[in-house]
């Protein structure tokens, strides 16, 4: 009994929100291969079922109810790693009310309730390529100004700055454009995702404007392994999980595996540019990109395609 006991103590719980989502289940299954327990709760707005690792315990819950405080208290999590949230630039600006509900109050009593049981740390996912609005240096360093441009960059950022002050320990990973396998192909986001699905059921893919704003893409084995190294540390702090190379959506065209030709349509109201210096999370967390564009593209390009069938 005594070593049944000191095993269970040193055995670490991690609790994902958002952990039936493409980046969330991508965590859970590498923590589950950690020997990590893990624990989920996500209320299937847009996570699946199928993508739940059946080793984790899991809760279909919304981050602003208040059944959250009876998941702690039944799971006793050592670390948090927060990545439920409304994730569309379209969508929050048309309706920011919405966008802040989820991003910062669903946040806040995710706080609160952290604070309650006393976590060893909390992780959050936030966003590089929108909490520094326009930058005017690129790659762009965790030392710019952040000036959101748009509700969602604003409802992170935001959520950032309560985080700061909340006396958790913590870090803040701000991502690049995450994309790769389990990813929404019918969404507003996952450009890469959405074109290939297109081009294997025969549909044209659409480019919005001219096709040369840039966005830096983030294959999500190593966003997963940025989770581990932060999960780890004892950095506190902000960190940019990015690769410092600019690739244009006309880029994202030529890489797929077959020539197709797009269609134009008006351009959305977006930021123009976006690329992310990951030194410091070289420095502090030992982490930096290990998949390129070409590779990360080849990747999911034949998941989709085995999926497809």
């Amino acid at each position: 009994m005594l070593n049944t006991n000191k095993e269970k103590k040193e055995n670490k719980k991690v609790l994902i929100t958002g952990g039936a989502g493409f980046l969330g289940s991508h965590i859970a299954d590498r923590l589950i291969e950690l020997n990590y327990e893990v624990a989920i709760i996500d209320n299937l707005s847009t996570g699946k079922i199928k993508n739940i690792n059946p080793k984790a315990i899991f809760y279909k819950a919304d981050i602003r109810s208040s059944v959250l405080f009876f998941i702690f208290k039944k799971e006793q999590p050592d670390y948090v790693i927060h990545n439920a949230g409304q994730i569309s630039v379209i969508k929050s600006f048309d309706d920011p009310i919405y966008d802040a509900d989820i991003n910062i109050l669903g946040g806040l009593n995710i706080l609160r309730v952290c604070k309650k049981f006393d976590i060893k740390k909390f992780i959050f996912a936030s966003s590089g390529g929108t909490v520094y609005g326009n930058p005017k240096g690129f790659p762009t360093s965790e030392n710019h100004s952040t000036e959101p441009t748009c509700p969602y960059g604003l409802s992170k950022l935001t959520f950032e700055r309560y985080l700061k002050i909340s006396g958790l320990n913590y870090t803040i990973l701000r991502y690049g454009n995450v994309y790769g396998p389990r990813q929404d192909p019918y969404g507003e986001v996952g450009v890469i995702a959405i074109f290939i699905n297109k081009f294997l059921n025969n549909q044209q893919p659409i480019i919005f404007g001219d096709g040369y704003n840039t966005r830096d893409y983030v294959y999500v084995s190593d966003i997963v392994e940025a989770n581990i190294k932060a999960l780890q540390s004892d950095y506190t702090g902000c960190v940019n999980i990015g690769t410092g190379i600019e690739t244009s959506v006309n880029d994202l065209i030529n890489l797929l595996p077959i020539p197709i030709i797009p269609k134009h349509e008006p351009p959305k109201k977006e930021q123009a540019r976006s690329c992310l210096d990951y030194s410091l999370a070289k420095e502090v967390l030992g982490c930096q990109p290990t998949i390129d564009i070409s590779e990360g593209i080849k990747l999911t390009y034949e998941w989709f395609k085995e999926k497809n069938g």
